[in-house]
């Protein structure tokens, strides 16, 4: 009997998790909206020694929408942090920065995309069909 294959089978919404990391209020609040519009359950840090801290204490995420520039640590630290971690998250980088020399170093410290803010849903959800496509 032939194995049964995934592609195109989409995961429920539900299962999609995710974790804001911003200290900007405002974009935590917009991070975290278009995130539940999506269905996506997540949580919101405020910098990347706590996304760290988060993943220490066992829990778990398939999206992590990072910002480049925070206090304690910054996305780049946290992202190659992470990373070391052996951390598989779809990490998404999400920025107010144009300029291509500083979203290569966000990129190069380890993310799997780069979005500049705003972030909309059309943004979002080309990320979100990606980690269920690979589901």
């Amino acid at each position: 009997m032939p194995k049964s294959q995934s592609h195109g089978v989409s995961c429920p919404k539900s299962e999609v998790t995710a974790l804001v990391v911003d200290d900007d209020k405002v974009s935590q609040m917009i991070h975290h909206r278009l995130l539940n519009i999506l269905g996506i359950k997540n949580d919101v840090v405020v910098n990347g020694k706590e996304a760290v801290d988060i993943h220490l204490s066992g829990k778990k995420f398939n999206l992590i929408l990072m910002d480049r520039d925070m206090p304690v640590m910054n996305g780049i630290e946290a992202t190659k942090k992470l990373r070391d971690m052996g951390i598989g998250s779809t990490i998404a980088g999400v920025s107010s920065h144009s300029s291509s020399k500083v979203k290569q170093e966000f990129i190069e410290a380890g993310l799997d995309v780069y979005h500049e803010k705003p972030l909309s849903v059309a943004k979002l959800l080309s990320v979100v069909n990606n980690i269920k496509a690979q589901a």
